[in-house]
């Protein structure tokens, strides 16, 4: 069955900054999605190509996995008496309560009611740390999703700007094109740059897709403010690896292929469900594990996913997958070469460091 394994004890989150100025912070996405960039960091050299030559970077009988969840509108502004609330959903506690986070939420108080419009408000049930509320929202969980797409907002990370409101553009751009199982508070941004012709090459080629679900939560933007990474504290999310994907996967291993996720997220579901042989189980439930150099993975080969911000746990993610001193330099030729980085950045294809 899947194990729990601990973070080294010495890792620093300093030893995970670089510089990262504001303009290479991607504002919006290339058209058509497939014409990002992609820095291919091979085991001796990297390389500068786009999303559209996967098909020429990746082996004919890959398995890529691919997260399938699918983001809802889950910004919403309201009103406490005369003062403006914005909430964004977090974690799913049952259809109708809530975990957010507010801003500002030292205004809220246990108890509280938010109006977001005559017939949809919700009542402050708890205060937590880090300015995350319960809320409980009035309606009827069958009505949830209709007034989130009527009143709510695509939940882009704090770092792309848009004024209230937001832009309307997003609400597609901002979610995958295979896109199926509504939950995600963010996106699974590396599947943000497949096209469906992209998809019908690698077809072509004989490479495989499998899909498992990741409900991205915010606390995937949540900066680490610890010294010492083995005390940061991941959100947990909720995931689901169907016993025929697990099967799938597990064959395919077996014929030797390689298994390619398309995102962290995809990543990280993989190896919450694998035991120490990497063999993946099938998975339902929450897992909030975190990964950094000194991990050994059971269950990817390679890795598709966009430039990470630094001392976030993203890129200590991609430190662990293909080596700290690797990714160091892979992001410096990056920025010299002014790839773009997050949400709506560029990719990259990382190859696993060899133990």
């Amino acid at each position: 069955m899947p194990v729990v394994r601990p973070l080294p004890s010495d890792l620093r989150t300093a030893d995970f900054d670089f510089d990262l100025p504001p303009e290479f912070i991607a504002q919006a996405p290339v058209t058509p999605r497939d014409h990002a960039r992609l820095l291919h960091v091979g085991a001796q050299k990297v390389s500068d190509h786009h999303v559209y030559d996967l098909p020429d970077l990746l082996r004919a009988n890959d398995v890529l996995v691919l997260n399938d969840t699918r983001v809802i509108p889950a910004r919403l502004y309201g009103q406490r008496g005369t003062a403006e609330i914005e909430i964004l959903l977090h974690k799913k506690h049952t259809p109708q309560i809530w975990l957010v986070f507010a801003r500002p939420g030292k205004r809220l108080h246990v108890g509280d009611q938010i109006v977001f419009a005559p017939e949809f408000h919700a009542e402050v049930l708890e205060k937590r740390e880090e300015g995350e509320i319960l809320i409980r929202f009035s309606v009827a969980d069958e009505k949830l999703p209709a007034l989130l797409e009527q009143y709510g907002e695509t939940p882009l990370p704090p770092y792309i700007k848009r004024g209230k409101g937001g832009d309307p553009e997003d609400h597609a751009r901002y979610q995958t094109i295979y896109a199926a199982h509504a939950g995600a508070v963010a996106a699974p941004t590396a599947g943000l740059h497949f096209t469906p012709e992209l998809v019908a090459r690698l077809t072509a080629k004989g490479i495989e897709c499998a899909t498992v679900t990741l409900h991205v939560g915010a606390g995937t933007f949540l900066p680490v403010k610890v010294e010492f990474i083995k005390d940061h504290l991941m959100h947990a999310e909720w995931g689901e690896i169907s016993p025929g994907i697990a099967g799938y996967i597990n064959q395919a291993r077996k014929q030797g292929r390689r298994i390619v996720a398309i995102g962290t997220t995809a990543l990280r579901l993989l190896e919450a469900a694998a035991d120490d042989k990497g063999i993946v189980y099938p998975f339902t439930g929450e897992t909030d594990i975190f990964i950094a150099p000194g991990y050994r993975f059971r269950a990817v080969d390679a890795l598709i996913t966009n430039f990470h911000l630094p001392k976030s746990t993203l890129f200590m993610l991609v430190c662990a997958f293909a080596g700290l001193e690797r990714m160091r330099e892979a992001y410096a030729h990056a920025k010299a070469r002014g790839y773009r980085f997050y949400s709506y950045g560029d990719a990259s294809l990382l190859e696993k460091s060899p133990l």
